[in-house]
């Protein structure tokens, strides 16, 4: 893949923002790929386990282990919750896009395909369900802008926003990986990237290691 950065924030926190980082005919080319994931692992929408309620967004996952939520909890698990298949093999642009940024020697086990309608947002959280927690969390945006709010390891952190385009690339190292973060909202329209046959204008691939390095390690 060609990387011709736009802009790159770096923070001492370990938070990236690597701005430009895929070209058009990439991101393109990872569109056609989670099209054809979501075929064999279709869309589903997670709920809240306390109280049941549905997210705004629909997501898929790709890797071995895939994240999921409902009244049983957060968790991982090997299979897709409504159809019991396994999910799609990760693509090897992912894992390259993953060696390349997160300056971490395990390959990542979970990509979360999460998609955006207009009025999808996500609220914020920590990404805590991992037992490598010190793993790096590496988020592709592709599509309609968002707002991407970063707090930090409190609730009550301050927080600060981002616009992320298509073709940047997030990474959440060293302290940040243990911060508060969300999605605000989409910026409807500002991309043609994604066809609307697909039923969402932003796509998020979010890469992660889930098991700790050793012999139980899912590869």
């Amino acid at each position: 893949m060609t990387h011709t950065l736009a802009g790159t924030l770096s923070e001492p926190s370990g938070f990236r923002l690597l701005a430009g980082y895929l070209s058009r005919a990439d991101q393109e080319t990872l569109v056609g790929l989670v099209m054809a994931g979501l075929q064999a692992a279709p869309a589903f929408r997670p709920s809240m386990p306390r109280s049941g309620k549905p997210m705004s967004l629909m997501m898929s996952n790709f890797g071995p282990l895939g994240w999921v939520a409902d009244k049983s909890g957060y968790r991982y698990q090997p299979y897709h919750p409504e159809t019991g298949t396994p999910w799609p093999h990760m693509p090897r642009c992912l894992l390259d896009i993953w060696s390349a940024v997160s300056d971490w020697s395990d390959p990542p086990e979970a990509c979360l395909v999460n998609l955006y309608g207009p009025r999808a947002r996500l609220g914020m959280h920590i990404d805590a369900d991992e037992d490598a927690r010190d793993a790096p969390v590496v988020s592709i945006s592709l599509g309609d802008k968002a707002r991407f709010r970063l707090g930090g390891p409190s609730r009550s952190s301050k927080t600060r926003s981002f616009i992320v385009s298509s073709g940047d690339v997030v990474v959440l190292g060293g302290a940040s990986r243990r911060f508060y973060h969300g999605v605000d909202g989409v910026l409807e329209g500002s991309s043609t990237l994604i066809p609307d046959t697909i039923g969402a204008r932003r796509i998020n691939l979010t890469l992660r290691r889930v098991t700790a390095p050793g012999p139980s390690s899912v590869r």
